[in-house]
C-alpha cells in the first residue's frame, strides 16, 4: 500500500501509475492510495488504510478495542484520534470517525503494529479503556464497561495500570466505580 508522493519519491510518475492502474497490476483504494492488484487483505486491512491517509493520527476507541480484541463488535467506520488543529481527509476510502485530541495526549501511550507492511499507531489497552469512559457519550457506557470487564477477565491490564492512566487524564471520578465493582472479588 502507497500514497502517490511515495511512488513519486521512488522515480513513479503519475502517468506510469495511471497506465498500472488501467492495466490492473495495481488497484486504486481511494484517492492517493494504491495497492498491488494480488497483495492479501488482512482483516484489519481497514486500519492501515486509515493509517496511510491520516499519518498522524492513532487508532482509539471501538476501534482499538475491537484489535485488541475486548470487544464483539464489529465497527463500521474506523475510530481515529487527531490534533486538535490537524486537517481532516476527506470522504473517501474508509469511514471514519475522528476525535479531536490534543497533541501532547494524542502522542502518549501509542503501540505501532505493522498491518500489510503499514506501521499503524493504536493506544495501548489501558489507555483505549480509560479514553472510552472519557468519551462515553460517543462511544456508549455499555460498551465501555463491558470492554472494561473483558479486559480485566483476559488479564490484558492491571486494574493499578487503569487507575493510573484514568488519574493523568482526569477520567478517574468516572471510571473509578465500575473498576471498584469489576475488582471488589481480587
Amino acid at each position: 500500500m502507497m500514497r502517490t508522493r511515495e511512488f513519486v519519491t521512488e522515480g513513479v510518475a503519475a502517468t506510469t501509475l495511471a497506465r498500472m492502474e488501467r492495466d490492473g497490476e495495481i488497484l486504486r483504494l481511494s484517492r492517493g492510495l494504491y495497492q498491488l492488484a494480488d497483495a492479501e487483505f488482512d482483516t484489519h486491512h481497514d486500519l492501515a488504510e486509515a493509517a496511510k491517509r491520516v499519518p498522524k493520527g492513532v487508532i482509539c476507541l471501538v476501534s482499538a478495542l475491537a484489535f485488541h480484541g475486548l470487544t464483539d463488535q464489529i465497527p463500521h467506520r474506523v475510530w481515529m484520534a487527531i490534533g486538535a488543529r490537524d486537517w481532516a481527509p476527506g470522504d473517501h476510502g474508509p469511514k471514519l470517525q475522528l476525535v479531536r485530541i490534543g497533541s501532547a495526549q494524542r502522542d502518549v501511550d501509542i503501540e505501532l503494529h505493522t498491518i500489510e507492511n503499514v506501521e499503524v499507531r493504536i493506544f495501548n489497552v489501558p489507555r483505549t479503556l480509560v479514553d472510552c469512559f472519557r468519551f462515553q457519550k460517543r462511544v456508549g457506557l455499555s460498551v465501555a464497561i463491558e470492554a472494561l470487564r473483558e479486559a480485566l477477565r483476559l488479564r490484558r491490564v492491571t486494574p493499578s495500570d487503569i487507575a493510573a492512566r484514568a488519574q493523568k487524564s482526569g477520567t478517574w471520578s468516572a471510571i473509578r466505580p465500575y473498576l471498584e465493582a469489576l475488582t471488589i472479588d481480587g
